[in-house]
């Protein structure tokens, strides 16, 4: 790639960087929680169409994925899950072919309250735009985006096949993205531009999501003695769920690309629910947990182990060791993936392009991390034998109050997104 275009693509980007400020305004204004995601994909169907692109889009169908390694068990119904993909087919078909792709899903706002200003009602202060979802990961969605106008307004378009993705369900199960697997839709590469401020994910946790239901023996809190208690006794359990956590965290179980960090792995107790009235001793209670996984952690193992350290807390209770907890899988059932495990030619060459489009745009190396989460990239490392890169702008307070993102780190990541799409699949007349 010459340095004229290089100048060019930067130049384009910057041209157009207040339209896509603006786009990811009105993309962050759609509240698109999981099964709320409808206005917000019709808001992507609609501007990719005035693009010329191909559109697909289609309503997740469970009968199609629920056979496929990766596939995450769900509790809910699938009516509203629809996946939006756009395709630029190439008229040369020189280049290699590349997959871009971001979750317009968002997790729940929380508590209204306790943000600074409504969190669908997006603005920008002092370089930072405000709102759910407007980091993690509306803005890198915009940013596959306006890389891909930066191309057109140049009078090029890349010379390989692009599918651009819209997927949901990245924020519970990832089956958004395992659906455009298995309908079809494959390449060279996989781009991801998760919020990661500006740094290439090397590694990636696994996600185990679980419910554990305990029923209790109501009776009138005047004879508590004579009832069993189902939310107490869920302490216990939490108590031991937690030590197996440090367990899996002690030094000789870390992988390489974790060997540094004391506690990768977390779990957390995400939902509590029990009982039905504050003068009855509580029949019932239902905890939902996440466990993160290190990459080549086995999923069966870990939950084998899960299982154990359950039913043997339950049997230090007098009530539960006769009525033993019910768990159910729900949700993430996701392994980690690490792209520094991949010694692919293929591999070594994606992250070579990006490492220059990134020290071209910042007149930085990149730096690689491991990080403490899932993302998508599993999907296409694991399943699809194609390297899956995750490098996206800085954000801050993702699934928190106030979350907000950096826009000249959102200008910078789309420049250098632009400058890999071209390094990467080549360039051809539009």
């Amino acid at each position: 790639m010459t340095e004229d275009l290089k100048t060019r693509l930067c130049a384009a980007v910057d041209a157009a960087f207040d339209r896509q400020v603006a786009f990811l305004t009105e993309l962050t204004s759609h509240p698109s929680t999981r099964g709320n995601e409808q206005s917000a994909q019709n808001f992507m169907a609609t501007e990719l169409k005035t693009r010329g692109y191909d559109i697909d889009r289609w309503q997740i169908d469970l009968t199609d994925i629920q056979h496929l390694p990766g596939f995450s068990p769900v509790l809910g119904p699938y009516e509203d899950a629809v996946n939006v993909v756009a395709t630029h087919r190439s008229k040369t078909a020189k280049g290699r072919s590349l997959i871009l792709n971001g979750h317009i899903d968002v997790v729940p706002a929380g508590p209204l309250d306790m943000w600074d200003s409504p969190p669908f009602e997006p603005h920008v202060k002092d370089g930072w735009l405000y709102g759910r979802g407007g980091g993690d990961m509306k803005a890198g969605l915009t940013s596959n985006l306006f890389a891909l106008d930066a191309l057109t307004a140049c009078g090029l378009a890349p010379a390989a096949d692009v599918h651009f993705q819209s997927v949901v369900e990245e924020e519970c199960t990832g089956n958004g993205a395992l659906a455009c697997l298995a309908r079809g839709y494959k390449a060279d590469a996989a781009f991801i531009p998760e919020p990661f401020a500006e740094q290439l994910v090397s590694a990636q946790l696994g996600v185990l999501w679980f419910q554990v239901h305990l029923k209790g023996l109501p009776t009138h809190v005047a004879y508590a003695g004579t009832g069993a208690n189902a939310i107490e006794a869920a302490f216990p359990l939490i108590k031991a769920l937690h030590d197996m956590e440090h367990r899996w965290n002690a030094k000789r179980n870390r992988p390489p690309e974790y060997a540094h960090m004391d506690h990768a792995l977390n779990l957390n107790i995400g939902k509590f629910q029990g009982g039905d009235w504050t003068s009855s001793v509580p029949a019932w209670a239902v905890f939902d947990v996440r466990m993160g996984l290190f990459p080549g952690q086995s999923l069966d193992a870990a939950k084998q182990e899960i299982e154990q350290v359950i039913r043997d807390a339950a049997q230090q209770n007098a009530f539960l060791r006769n009525s033993l907890p019910e768990i159910v899988y729900h949700g993430f059932h996701a392994e980690g993936y690490a792209l520094s495990r991949d010694s692919s030619q293929t591999a070594t060459n994606a992250v070579t392009k990006l490492e220059t489009a990134h020290q071209t745009v910042t007149g930085t190396p990149l730096t690689r991390e491991p990080i403490t989460a899932t993302t998508d990239a599993r999907f296409f490392g694991l399943y699809a034998d194609t390297p899956a890169l995750v490098y996206g702008p800085r954000a801050e307070a993702i699934h928190g109050f106030n979350e907000r993102v950096d826009l000249e780190s959102l200008r910078r990541v789309t420049q250098t997104t632009a400058l890999f799409i071209a390094d990467w699949c080549g360039t051809e007349e539009a």
